[in-house]
């Protein structure tokens, strides 16, 4: 009998701008590739309720539940685990990702409700652990998992990092909900390469895929892009640690790119000590538009103290190499670093003004498994609290000898103020009439994303999508959704006429009503 898998994408704020989850769909792929029967539970882009969960519970009746999560949505993932085992106690249950990876023994002993933890790379952990997953005496054979044995948690081993990569499935995005990420319209996320050579105290990049950079090959990566486009997404943002860490790589990828005629935009993350204009270049008439880079900080002595291994200069060097190739810089900073004073804050900055790109500021947030975290006793740092919940990065949650956490929000907060009152300028212009147009692109397109939010996170097409025959019109549907959004009438007119007619939302005729749902993907129609 066919094994079946359930994999838990649990809740995240889509404020945080969340791509289709890459590794929930890769833990996906590989249990389809082990031979078992697998459905994704999306919550991120349909509201969890306790009822909706036991109802897909009995729909699929699953023997094996499993969840991923990072820090900031763990203690939510872990809750539907629980709720899992409070429905159907037979369910064995899982949990992997990079929180559990570096928690698992608290984990374990926090909530019985989990029995096992998949720690670090899941594939060919899974490869072996599902054959025998319902022989609880045999999982001590394989490593790379943590559970309780004897009445004490157990650790079987770390496993070595997967050395060829082209043996990984494709991400079995088949099993998403794709038509409500295409109606949100933010990137599909694919992975190159695994593995970050870099020391930085205040990432878990290198523990969790390894120092060594294992490369996938071109040629494949492209057809998953190929795939990707299949679904209707137009975009990608390549989520490697170190995209550019081989330029010959990188060129060998762009040349397969333009030989298949694919036009495709897409985003990549780098380091300000790795490109130049000439291979920015190569990526930007392959369709890259934007690079990421992380520069940290300001101050030359904290990227030092932090490991970040750039200097200031190189940084302006890259900026201005994006500048010269045509091709957008964005720079993030992260702010509450070991040693962080009001003299490195203001330095990062105006560093980061000067700099003359979009650049984003967030707050350290000491993840289990970093170094800042495990070695605090050896920096100038305080965590003030252990509630994951708290681990967005948009709340300070540490403080040094010379600046307390209200410090650090205070200073970032007035630093922002004037781009908060120039878009609160640009919003007044836009609700008089009186913008520009592309202000009012810009206003428009804000006001759209935060409707869909509130129709996906709300469930709002399932509440009010049910009506007697004959009366099922897209007008009054739109009608209900104003009254419970408060949003513009035109605007959710608008909106849900383009999902009906990309295929998003379909309508279904019963006996006596007639209901719109969100169709599986554009594709199909099938109903999720």
């Amino acid at each position: 009998m066919t094994m079946k898998i359930a994999i838990i994408a649990p809740p995240y704020p889509l404020e945080e701008a969340p791509s289709p989850p890459l590794g929930v769909t890769y833990v996906a792929a590989a249990c389809e590739q082990a031979g078992c029967e697998v459905r994704i539970f999306d919550y991120i882009v349909r509201r969890y309720t306790k009822e909706k969960l036991a109802a897909e519970l009995d729909g699929f009746a699953p023997d094996v539940v499993g969840a991923t999560s990072v820090t900031m949505n763990f203690k939510g993932a872990a809750a539907i685990i629980q709720d899992v085992k409070r429905h159907n106690p037979a369910i064995i249950t899982m949990m992997g990702g990079p929180h559990v990876s570096y928690d698992w023994a608290n984990t374990l002993v926090k909530y019985p409700e989990i029995d096992l933890i998949i720690v670090g790379e899941g594939e060919e952990t899974l490869r072996e652990l599902l054959p025998v997953i319902r022989d609880r005496a045999a999982w001590d054979t394989v490593r790379g998992i943590a559970f309780r044995k004897d009445g004490q948690v157990y650790f079987t081993g770390v496993r070595a990092f997967i050395g060829y990569l082209d043996t990984l499935p494709v991400p079995a995005r088949h099993l998403l909900p794709v038509s409500r990420y295409l109606a949100m319209g933010f990137p599909v996320s694919i992975i190159t390469s695994r593995g970050c050579p870099n020391q930085c105290i205040f990432c878990l990049g290198r523990r969790m895929v390894g120092h060594k950079v294992r490369y996938r090959t071109p040629r494949l990566i492209v057809d998953e892009i190929e795939d990707i486009i299949s679904y209707g997404f137009t975009r990608i943002n390549i989520a490697d640690d170190l995209f550019t860490s081989s330029k010959v790589r990188v060129q060998a990828f762009c040349a397969e790119l333009k030989r298949r005629g694919i036009k495709i935009t897409w985003s990549a993350f780098a380091r300000v000590n790795t490109v130049d204009a000439e291979i920015l270049t190569v990526m930007r008439d392959a369709g890259c538009d934007t690079v990421s880079f992380g520069v940290e900080s300001g101050n030359a002595g904290m990227l030092k103290l932090v490991k970040k291994g750039i200097t200031l200069q190189q940084a302006v060097k890259a900026v201005q190499a994006c500048k010269d190739s045509g091709m957008n810089a964005f720079a993030s900073f992260v702010i509450g670093l070991p040693g962080e004073s009001p003299e490195t804050i203001a330095e990062t900055c105006a560093f980061a003004d000067g700099l003359g790109i979009d650049c984003g500021f967030h707050f350290l947030a000491p993840f289990p498994g970093t170094t800042v975290r495990e070695e605090q006793g050896k920096y100038d740092i305080e965590i003030l609290t252990d509630d994951w919940d708290s681990y967005d990065a948009n709340v300070p949650i540490v403080r040094t000898s010379r600046v307390s956490d209200t410090y650090i929000a205070d200073a970032i907060e007035a630093h922002e103020a004037p781009q908060r009152d120039l878009w609160d300028y640009v919003v007044k212009r836009y609700e008089e009439g009186i913008c520009t147009d592309d202000e009012g692109l810009r206003v428009a397109g804000h006001h759209r994303m935060h409707l869909v939010f509130k129709i996906l996170s709300n469930d709002l097409i399932e509440r009010h999508g049910v009506f007697n025959n004959g009366s099922s019109s897209l007008q009054v549907l739109a009608e209900r959704i104003t009254q419970q959004t408060g949003e513009q009438p035109k605007l959710v007119q608008d909106t849900l006429q383009q999902f009906s007619a990309a295929g998003y939302i379909k309508t279904l005729a019963g006996a006596t009503t007639t209901r719109w749902y969100w169709t599986h993907n554009n594709r199909s129609g099938a109903e999720y």
